[in-house]
């Protein structure tokens, strides 16, 4: 199990980027735009670096939803590969099934 304050952390991470997703896409339309002039370029490029590191989703961590680990996370079913290979064995998820062979 993670520390509970990693986990946290992370819930903070998501909060934090959904709250400035919307004038992050404004600043970087600005930037991206060719038809923009360079002072108003500038101008986003600095409002941009102003805002929190953590506003930015590139920050965030996927998580395994029971245990918290942060590794050997599948995007797929939102858990860490131990607890997938229990969840497949107890048939939990539908049409997974462990390969033998």
């Amino acid at each position: 199990m993670a520390k509970s304050s990693m986990v946290n952390r992370e819930l903070k991470r998501q909060r934090i980027a959904k709250k400035f997703a919307e004038k992050r896409a404004t600043l970087k339309a600005i930037i991206k735009n060719p038809d923009s002039s360079p002072d108003e370029t500038w101008e986003a490029q600095l409002s941009l670096q102003k805002l929190p590191r953590n506003a930015s989703p590139c920050r965030q961590v996927r998580r395994c939803a029971l245990t918290g680990r942060p590794h050997a996370v599948y995007r797929r079913f939102g858990l860490a590969r131990t607890k997938l290979r229990e969840a497949a064995m107890r048939g939990d998820i539908p049409g997974l099934v462990k390969s033998s062979w």
